[in-house]
This record gives structure tokens, C-alpha cells and sequence, in this order.
């Protein structure tokens, strides 16, 4: 669950100190008591781009079609940088089926057809703020894909439990990796370079021209360098891997979590943002479609 609090005015900010998001966290680049509502709004402005264009979906449309008309209707709501342009996956391609090299998770000309998954995952930058989503849906009846976005709903609790029990990285990534072996599951967000299941997020100053390298903002790019370098000589890192480099406590900050499960050509995911501070841990918000879906079908969230 969310904090039921939408301020920091608690004790224990995110530096563990006076209630604001610290600049040990986030570089001094906010320091104002209600930082986390401008990450709430780029967060519910993305799951809405998402939901719209979702509900435009149809048999015929491809995958650049999806992730153009989300990038059109976010930058009409006044988006002008990206942690990364969107990205849309349709069929088997949801589950990264035969994915080898980076270049494969761009958009391509795969139509979508009735019956076939789809997951559309962007990461706008709206006012400064960052946010990283990723919305699964399905194209007509799919029982495989029901199943999946149910199942979904234990990892989120395991996430948040073992953040807040502070075991390390790596150690919550195997346990993420037992439970979906143990749901019949293969793990599809170890396809995603370094293996990754979460990133940290950040604030970024707002320029009037902001490149993309890649389809990766640079300003977002050399933030998460920034952060690797401070980390590397600290000894944490800003990337949740399966790997050594991972093998550490929860850094205080804001990362985006993406378990990502597979079965048998079908892939489901959610990515929101996880509050972590140097005592407890949170989901920034619980009014995600995902969470929605959830407590509709009378589960416990």
C-alpha cells in the first residue's frame, strides 16, 4: 500500500532526517516539503496517456503507432523531456520472446490482433519530475493474461514487505525470482539490459531543448551516471539487478519497479514508483489502473 500521507511532514525524510526528500537522495534538486506530489502527478499523467491510448487500440494498429500516439498525447499535456520515449510490445513480443540485443525493444511494424497482449511502457519528465510506467492489457479475452495480472499483485506486496525488512537487493530479486517460479512463471524483466527489475528515478532541471540519445533523455542519462558514480565509491548502485553490484541495504529514493512475468509468449508487467527512505518504505500511489484492477476483483491490496 501507499503512505497515507501525501506530504513528508512526518519524522524520517527520505534522507532520514526532517521530512524532506534529502539531497544525499536527490542531489539537493528538490527540497520542498510536497517534492513527492510533482512525482504523483508525472506518475498519473503517464498512466493516463496510457489508459487513453489503450482504449484507442484496435487489430491493425502496430507497435510505432502505439508509441507515436502516446508520445503525441503527452506532449500535448506540455511533455517536452523523457527518461525514455515510449515503447509499445504486442503478442509474444510482450514476454520479450526472442529478445537478444537492446535494439529489439524498440517499437517495430507488429500489428496488433484480437486476443494478443499489449504493454505500453513511457517515462515522461512533466515540470521537473520523472516517472516510469508500464501498463499491460490485452486486445479482447485472454484468460492467460487475466491470470498474469493477478498474480502480479503478490509481487508487489513481496517488494514492498522485504524493502521495508531491509534485505539486500539481489536478495529480494531472488526471492522475486522464487515466486514467479513457484506461479509457473518465467522472469522477463531479466531480459532488460544488466537484468534489471528497477531503476532509481530523479528530478531534472527543465531545459528548452532536451535531447534524446537512444530514445534515453540525456539530462535523465547523465543523472543515472551521476548517481552509479556516487554509488560505485559507496557501494550501492542505482540499478536493481540480479548481480553483486546490487548486493546491498535499499538506497533511500524513488525507484521504478517493474516485475515482469512470462508464460508461454504472454508477458505482463506494472512499473511505478517506490518510496524508500531510510526507515520504511511505500508506493508513492495506490490509484494505478493495476491496483484498481485489483481491489474490483475483491483482492486484498
Amino acid at each position: 500500500m501507499s503512505h497515507p500521507s501525501d506530504g513528508l511532514d512526518r519524522s524520517g525524510g527520505l534522507d532520514g532526517s526532517d521530512g524532506r526528500i534529502g539531497s544525499d537522495v536527490l542531489d539537493g534538486r528538490i527540497g520542498n516539503p510536497d517534492g513527492l506530489d510533482g512525482f504523483r502527478e508525472v506518475q498519473r499523467l503517464a498512466y493516463a496517456c496510457a489508459e487513453a491510448v489503450a482504449a484507442q487500440l484496435k487489430p491493425g494498429v502496430t507497435e510505432r503507432e502505439a508509441a507515436r500516439m502516446m508520445r503525441e498525447w503527452l506532449r500535448k499535456r506540455g511533455v517536452r523531456d523523457w527518461f525514455h520515449l515510449p515503447f509499445a510490445w504486442f503478442g509474444d513480443r510482450t514476454a520479450f520472446t526472442g529478445f537478444k540485443v537492446p535494439l529489439q525493444f524498440f517499437p517495430t511494424q507488429r500489428r496488433l490482433e484480437p486476443g494478443m497482449p499489449f504493454i505500453l511502457d513511457t517515462a515522461p519528465i512533466y515540470k521537473g519530475f520523472t516517472a516510469d510506467i508500464g501498463y499491460s492489457g490485452c486486445l479482447g479475452l485472454n484468460p492467460v493474461h487475466d491470470r498474469l495480472l493477478a498474480d502480479l499483485r503478490e509481487h508487489r506486496e513481496l517488494i514492498l514487505r522485504e524493502v521495508r525488512e531491509r534485505r539486500s537487493l539481489r536478495a529480494i530479486y531472488e526471492d522475486v525470482d522464487r515466486l514467479m517460479a513457484k506461479q509457473g512463471y518465467a522472469n522477463r524483466h531479466r531480459a532488460y539490459p544488466f537484468g534489471v527489475i528497477a531503476h532509481k528515478v530523479d528530478r531534472v532541471r527543465e531545459r528548452r531543448w532536451s535531447p534524446q540519445i537512444a530514445g534515453f533523455g540525456t539530462q535523465s542519462l547523465k543523472g543515472l551516471a551521476k548517481d552509479a558514480l556516487h554509488g560505485h565509491r559507496d557501494g550501492w548502485s542505482p540499478l536493481w539487478s540480479p548481480y553483486r553490484m546490487s548486493d546491498h541495504p535499499p538506497q533511500p529514493g524513488l525507484w521504478a519497479v517493474e516485475p515482469h512475468l512470462g508464460f508461454r509468449g504472454t508477458g505482463a508487467k506494472f512499473e511505478e514508483i517506490l518510496v524508500v527512505t531510510a526507515t520504511d518504505a511505500y508506493w508513492l500511489d495506490d490509484e494505478l489502473p493495476h491496483v484498481k484492477r485489483w481491489k474490483e476483483a475483491g483482492l486484498a491490496v
